[in-house]
């Protein structure tokens, strides 16, 4: 029958109910599987069912096999050969999940569920048994994914870079739930769209490991970062400096406001925050040093390390002052990086502590491609930016 026949509507009306429906459909779907088990045994023995030939190796009936598709558990008719050497790719050996039911368990985990209740929607759904440990199985596949997209190749240069990190608690050997962190870069490519570099699972934020990962993009193959957007981690901009000498580091003003609003009393951070905006919101870097002036002398002897701060790190927090407002709207803060790290916070909610450095890999690296998988289009008015860039950095562009 042809799919569009299926499709008809005076066909589906045939069907009362869509337990019929889907009863037929698992009929079509058991024949189909076994007839493409025939044509594999085929080409494995050499030739087709009930031919003459002169080959040692032949049929030798039949084994039945219950297999967990979306319609439900069926069983098949497996065919077998007297040489026992047939090895079925449709259905392996020791394995029962056929038809995207395995994708079906990766984006439920991707999504944050937990082994046990990813067993529990499938047996609500599609009314079979997954243990645990098969869904640990197939989940722990996606390590090779991880490996071989951890290690791809790069872009040789990257306009802007934008670098954070996010903690997650982990059981470490001894049983005790510590801290690490979740080292994330997102790369702007030459055409406008995002990508997410890497992840990196390490002790608590540091620049040294920041460093490490520096050195890995290198090794993967970038040249040049044009801008970096950072927090201001203390040794951050030395870290990239060693790696990546040319690059222009840009703090994230957000991060420096909520920093100098730790030392702020509750009834005075607006007022504070409103005074700090008027540093950043500076038409140029000169009218902007004169704004942080008129901060510092209203603020300085009431609140000294929220002022210190801004004096501490001025040259990587000004750095965007030095580029168009297109440009610097998309790097004086690391929102983009942020939103993710947002996004993977919701797929990763329901685990208060993950049971080993793997699964937190795991979980981030599923979380990523699901929150990513809309970045296909340009960030907005990519193509002046990029001119932008190709006459600020010309002799930079050209790898």
């Amino acid at each position: 029958m042809k799919k569009e026949d299926l499709l008809d509507s005076s066909f589906l009306k045939q069907f009362k109910t869509s337990e019929e429906l889907n009863g037929f459909l698992k009929v079509l779907q058991k024949r189909a599987v076994e007839q493409m088990l025939e044509g594999e045994m085929d080409d494995h023995i050499g030739y087709e069912k009930h031919q003459k030939t002169k080959l040692q190796n032949s049929r030798n009936g039949y084994i039945k096999k219950k297999i967990k598709t979306s319609y439900g558990e069926s069983e098949i008719n497996v065919p077998r050969d007297r040489e026992a050497t047939f090895s079925p790719v449709l259905v392996p050996k020791r394995h029962s999940i056929v038809d995207g039911i395995e994708d079906v368990i990766i984006s439920l985990y991707s999504k944050g569920m937990s082994n046990r209740d990813i067993e529990d929607q499938i047996r609500s759904v599609y009314g079979f048994d997954v243990s645990t440990s098969t869904i640990s199985r197939i989940t722990d596949r996606v390590a090779e994914d991880i490996y071989t997209w951890q290690s791809r190749p790069l872009e040789a240069v990257y306009p802007v870079v934008w670098m954070d990190g996010i903690v997650f608690k982990v059981r470490g050997e001894n049983g005790k739930v510590v801290n690490k962190t979740m080292y994330i870069a997102i790369g702007l490519r030459t055409d406008g769209l995002k990508e997410v570099l890497g992840l990196w699972l390490g002790k608590n934020e540091s620049a040294s490991f920041w460093m490490s990962v520096l050195t890995d993009m290198k090794a993967r193959g970038i040249q040049d970062i044009l801008i970096t957007s950072t927090d201001n981690l203390t040794g951050f901009t030395e870290a990239i400096k060693t790696v990546f000498p040319k690059s222009t580091t840009q703090i994230c003003i957000v991060h420096q406001i909520r920093n100098a609003c730790k030392f702020v009393s509750w009834k005075d951070r607006k007022a504070l925050t409103m005074d700090m905006r008027e540093i950043y919101a500076s038409a140029t870097k000169e009218l902007a040093e004169k704004a942080l002036e008129m901060f510092a002398s209203k603020w300085k002897s009431k609140y000294p390390q929220a002022v210190r701060g801004w004096y501490e790190n001025w040259d990587e927090l000004s750095a965007f002052f030095a580029f168009p407002l297109e440009i610097r709207k998309i790097i004086y803060t690391t929102n983009t990086i942020e939103n993710l790290n947002g996004k993977i916070r919701k797929y990763t909610k329901t685990k208060l502590s993950f049971s080993t450095d793997d699964a937190v890999m795991k979980s981030t690296f599923l979380a990523v491609s699901e929150a990513t998988r809309k970045w296909t289009m340009p960030i907005r008015d990519w193509g002046l930016i990029f001119e932008q860039f190709l006459i600020i950095f010309e002799n930079r562009m050209k790898f």
